[in-house]
């Protein structure tokens, strides 16, 4: 390899001196234009490259990442998404690119109509944060070749990268940790059919159950905790079942929902966990929505994140990823949501 070429050299070359050169070079005053001339000539005759412009050649670009994410979502107060899109810009920011979110109304949601930060090319990739309507993805990808990336949704009637939390082995260790407590009434809380991963969280409460001898019946054993046209929470009311029918276990499908059926119970005289026990998911939960804390499955966040946004950098870069959906291990955490029912405790 041949040795780099300093301003020395050139001045060597030239008859002049290194101040000189680097006056000729950097457009200063204090060197006639005949011999700026001459200099740069030489500089570019043995391949002179200034430090600042071998610090640009070497230093990553600094990228715009576009985020979208359902209005339905967005609630400063307890929304999980919220704390997410926060996380992901930290993770962003580190890597020298800037985020810049849009809100995708319910309307255009439906509709199908394409978001701004994608229509005017002001991005250069976009990270589709929690579920959203098939329709508004294929409106987004039908006219553009913008690299994108879905984050905490996957959608598995389109071939799109995604990168999500375990939600079917998830759940599964969450309903076997009741199980080998004792309960055998268990009863699922979340609206099949309303996302992905409730659904796949519904699974895996049900193999659990299964393993355990037991048969799950919808509309006995499942509870609904929001509308499953729109996946909103808000103005759903939760039907617990009579005390005759009342499981002596709830897994629900997120720490919001839990809170919810922990109020409830509460209102009815009961108390949790002593009379009965009840898990979540997510491990967040905006303070002041529950008194009691939540046995759960905690979603590694900044791994979610990070990976994400190397995937989608990937992309930009058109260097080699492996495409597909990339699933992200969780972790239980045990509060105190939950009593031991087995006999002899």
């Amino acid at each position: 390899m041949s040795k780099a070429v300093k301003l020395s050299d050139i001045a060597q070359m030239m008859g002049v001196s290194s101040v000189t050169v680097s006056k000729a070079l950097s457009g200063k005053k204090g060197v006639s234009e005949e011999m700026r001339k001459k200099i740069r000539d030489k500089a570019d005759e043995l391949g002179y490259k200034q430090p600042s412009e071998m610090r640009r050649l070497y230093e990553p670009r600094q990228y715009t990442i576009g985020v979208l994410i359902a209005a339905r979502y967005v609630d400063r107060q307890a929304s999980f998404y919220w704390k997410m899109y926060q996380e992901l810009t930290a993770k962003a920011l580190l890597k020298e690119c800037i985020t810049s979110l849009e809100i995708i109304t319910q309307d255009d949601e439906n509709n199908g109509v394409m978001p701004t930060l994608v229509a005017e090319q002001r991005v250069d990739g976009f990270i589709v944060l929690g579920p959203v309507a098939g329709s508004f993805i294929d409106a987004v990808t039908a006219h553009n070749d913008i690299p994108m990336v879905y984050l905490d949704g996957a959608d598995n009637k389109r071939e799109m990268d995604s990168v999500i939390t375990d939600n079917y082995y998830g759940m599964y260790r969450m309903t076997r940790y009741l199980l080998e407590r004792g309960h055998r009434k268990i009863a699922f809380v979340g609206t099949i059919g309303s996302t992905e991963s409730i659904t796949d969280r519904y699974f895996g409460y049900a193999k659990a159950m299964k393993e355990y001898g037991m048969d799950v019946l919808p509309g006995k054993d499942v509870i609904d905790d929001r509308f499953v046209e729109d996946g909103l929470t808000e103005n759903y009311e939760i039907e617990l079942p009579d005390a005759k029918h009342m499981p002596t276990a709830f897994a629900c499908n997120c720490d919001r929902t839990a809170a919810k059926v922990i109020g409830k119970l509460e209102k009815q005289g009961y108390n949790v966990p002593r009379d009965i026990s009840v898990v979540g998911f997510d491990n967040y939960l905006y303070p002041g929505l529950c008194d009691v804390k939540i046995t759960t499955y905690e979603v590694d966040m900044r791994e979610l994140t990070s990976r994400s946004l190397y995937i989608l950098l990937k992309k930009v870069e058109h260097e080699y990823y492996k495409k597909g959906v990339s699933i992200v291990e969780g972790h239980l955490v045990e509060h105190g949501s939950v009593s031991n029912v087995r006999k002899g405790n």
